[in-house]
């Protein structure tokens, strides 16, 4: 059974996950990899939630205030053997949910191209597609999404 938790960017299990997310990313992103590392600090991420099975992590993701009504959602990740069972679209859920019960309006977020997956699991968890906002504007490779929080 999978477990959700609510923590911080200080969480050992969090730090350890988003090692194996920024390794995965250089593969992917290559060249463009330090401009898009730039954005994916850890420092003082305050909503992250963890997914564990018997104790062990398999996934993460967090949100980050963006502006006033808008939570950005950041540093999904799900650990290759781990994926296709719905474990990311739990998580990203309860970000959701949790930005909801905070009184954010939206949510944003940011992928690659490259990341057919990430653009699958938005599409199917009711994203749309917008414009690139902020720092990836009129960045080739940046796919931004929004979703209206109920």
């Amino acid at each position: 059974m999978i477990t959700l938790i609510r923590t911080n960017s200080e969480n050992p299990d969090f730090i350890k996950l988003v090692k194996f997310l920024d390794a995965d990313l250089a593969i992917r992103d290559g060249e463009d990899h330090l401009f898009y590392s730039q954005f994916n600090k850890l420092n003082k991420i305050k909503h992250v939630v963890l997914a564990y099975e018997n104790k062990i992590p398999l996934g993460c993701g967090a949100i980050k205030e963006y502006d006033t009504n808008t939570m950005e959602v950041k540093r999904m990740y799900i650990s290759p053997e781990s994926r296709k069972k719905g474990i990311a679209t739990k998580i990203l859920y309860e970000l959701e949910k949790w930005a909801f019960e905070l009184s954010y309006e939206k949510c944003i977020l940011e992928t690659g191209k490259k990341q057919p997956e990430a653009i699958g699991l938005y599409k199917k968890s009711g994203y749309t597609r917008i414009p690139n906002y902020g720092q990836y504007s009129g960045v080739d490779n940046s796919v931004c999404f929004e979703k209206e929080l109920k």
